[in-house]
């Protein structure tokens, strides 16, 4: 009997430690997604720029199909918007940095708030 218990001790003890030895010193961990912004939790993955801009762009449009958008929330939401695809432009250029694509991140959850906040404030006032 003793002679299984040791090497299923071994065996055991190696397979916890294995994977932190698998590590990479090199440079850091990438930080954990945020619970808003990008990650969507009931799709649990991260959303590209593109998609964010597809998902924003679909939100607008669907708040001024159905009435929840006035024309004139949806006129300042979209310059909004378009401000943030040349803002996007305009970074890539010159490559995306970290910095910049956490600054496009916020600028977004911005926007999506401020969506979520026009659709929400049954104004129901056309104009």
């Amino acid at each position: 009997m003793r002679k299984l218990v040791a090497p299923a001790l071994i065996l055991a003890a190696v397979s916890v430690a294995a994977p932190s030895m698998a590590q990479s010193y090199h440079r850091p961990a990438p930080p954990p997604p945020p619970h808003h912004g990008p990650y969507q939790p009931g799709h649990g993955a991260w959303q590209s720029i593109n998609a964010r801009q597809a998902n924003l762009d679909r939100r607008i449009d669907r708040g001024v199909r159905t009435g929840q958008l006035s024309r004139r929330e949806a006129v300042r939401l979209r310059g909004e918007f378009n401000s943030l695809l040349r803002l996007e432009a305009n970074y890539r250029r010159g490559g995306l940095t970290a910095w910049e694509r956490a600054d496009l991140d916020r600028r977004f959850d911005r926007l999506s708030a401020q969506i979520r906040y026009e659709r929400g404030d049954r104004n129901h006032w056309r104009g």
